[in-house]
């Protein structure tokens, strides 16, 4: 893989930037981190070189003045809002967060619910962290948001948001993903620590979009396309354009909400630190960008995917078609087609060709592998062995795991599992072959390539089931579906 950004000297100027920025204020600093604290698969895919626990890296620098403070939504756990890159909900990731976190040294002080008014889910759920041992915080919903600046920074507004008490003079407010509320919390920190007579400031640590790349380059429009969901749109930042005569680029909602902070600043000091948005921002990612082309192509295949999993999550019924066409949108400004991603021809060529559902992989050398449905395996798990075999050099007619040893998985599934689909899922082809690997070199051979799939691109004819694309997912491929059913039959069962 071509590298475009150079990880080393990134952790060097943005630790650099960030202590200097920690210099600048007295008591305590309110650092929101934007996106993802360590697994930040989207800045590794837009950015490649940038290290997915980057972020992560930089906070364990400063692991003895920090705690984290972790946001979430009561919108996102009433929704059962997931992370579409690991599967999860938002509030089964803040656990595994906790947890992370703590393996790492790295101290979590808290959780806070934001956007509260009642919701059930987010009782429950606060009622568990209490059981668990974890202090919970609650921000509620203010009518007039982000607009109402002299309602907002007002007893009735922050003031009646718990204050989250914190211990050391470097809050990290991060959270599982965008729109929960990191900023909000912030805010009301500073107000609440106004009215204790505690010197607060705030910063914001945002990877994207990228301030200083221009408002139409990839990598920015990749981060609109990654945030569909949310609506959040790039735009020119007219308060550091007015201040300094440059040209930056921001988002809707820092813009948006740039009146508050200036507001609750000349509440609190007296004047606003910040002039401008982009001021409040503390991100040097734009500056170890080594080669430009490079990101941009990476970004142009990431809206490609952003595209097909819009278009899944509208067929399932989890998404919408404004998602889609804004997407869509978003490809044309890229200068981008979908049949860019090598691997969507190339499916829907052999499924042309099979007259069945087909799939597609991209190996690390730019050969294209592709699977078939048969009565033995499902076009997945056929393309899986095919990769397999290409990439440890065995002939695509040898058997590495035997039909014999199938069948019995197959018997195992319909006639006491109660599955009416015979073929084998992904999981299941990769423990037959584990169980040949201990009698077939071949079979050895092939096993052993597994961790060359990772960053692999693959394309599917037909969506998947869930079980497919969470084997996908552990082995790190970039997986795309047409957004079609196999079958009309949409409770067979698997």
């Amino acid at each position: 893989m071509k590298k475009g950004f150079d990880n080393e000297k990134y952790l060097a100027t943005q630790s650099r930037c960030i202590r200097e920025r920690i210099d600048k204020f007295g008591d305590k600093l309110y650092l929101e981190f934007g996106g993802k604290l360590f697994d930040d698969y989207h800045a590794s895919r837009v950015l490649p070189g940038f290290e997915p626990d980057s972020k992560l890296q930089l906070l364990m620098q400063l692991s003895e003045h920090a705690e984290i403070v972790i946001v979430i939504s009561a919108v996102d756990i009433e929704k059962n809002k997931i992370r579409g890159d690991l599967g999860i909900t938002y509030d089964t990731d803040v656990l595994r967060l906790i947890d992370s976190f703590e393996e790492r040294g790295l101290f979590v002080g808290s959780v806070v619910i934001t956007k509260y008014s009642g919701q059930t889910s987010a009782d429950l759920f606060k009622q568990r962290l209490i059981k668990l041992g974890i202090k919970v915080y609650t921000l509620y919903m203010i009518p007039g948001y982000p607009n109402n600046v002299s309602h907002i920074v007002s007893d009735e507004g922050f003031g009646k948001n718990d204050y989250i008490e914190t211990s050391r003079p470097l809050v990290v407010i991060t959270a599982p993903g965008p729109g929960s509320g990191k900023m909000a919390t912030c805010l009301s920190q500073l107000y609440q620590e106004h009215r204790r007579g505690i010197r607060a400031g705030y910063a914001k640590f945002e990877t994207f979009p990228i301030w200083n790349l221009p408002l139409k380059h990839p990598v920015n429009l990749a981060y609109e396309a990654a945030t569909a969901d949310l609506n959040d749109v790039n735009m020119i930042d007219p308060f550091h354009l007015e201040a300094y005569g440059k040209t930056t680029v921001n988002y809707n909602r820092d813009v948006e909400v740039f009146p508050v902070v200036q507001a609750m600043f000349e509440k609190i000091m007296g004047s606003c630190p910040y002039k401008s948005p982009t001021d409040m921002g503390v991100n040097m990612a734009g500056n170890c960008i080594v080669d430009d082309e490079v990101c941009q192509e990476a970004s142009r295949q990431e809206i490609i995917r952003r595209y097909y999993k819009s278009m899944d999550a509208l067929v399932s019924g989890s998404g919408t078609e404004n998602e889609v066409r804004k997407i869509e949108l978003l490809l044309q400004q890229a200068h981008a087609e979908i049949t860019d991603r090598k691997v969507v021809p190339a499916a829907l060529e052999k499924e042309k060709a099979t007259n069945g559902p087909a799939a597609a992989m991209e190996l690390p050398d730019g050969r294209i592998v592709c699977g078939k449905t048969s009565d033995l395996l499902g076009a997945s798990a056929a393309l899986l062995l095919n990769a397999l075999k290409e990439l440890a050099g065995v002939d695509h007619e040898q058997h590495v795991i035997s039909p014999d040893a199938i069948h019995p998985i197959q018997q195992l599934k319909t006639k006491y599992l109660g599955s009416r689909n015979p073929r084998l899922h992904i999981d299941e082809i990769l423990i037959a072959l584990s169980m040949s690997a201990a009698t077939s070199d071949a079979a050895r051979l092939a096993l052993e390539q597994i961790p060359n799939l990772r960053g692999c691109q693959a394309h599917t004819s037909v969506m998947l089931s869930d079980v497919d694309v969470i084997s996908f997912r552990k082995l790190g491929v970039e997986l795309t579906c047409e957004a079609k059913a196999e079958k009309k039959k949409e409770y067979q069962k698997v």
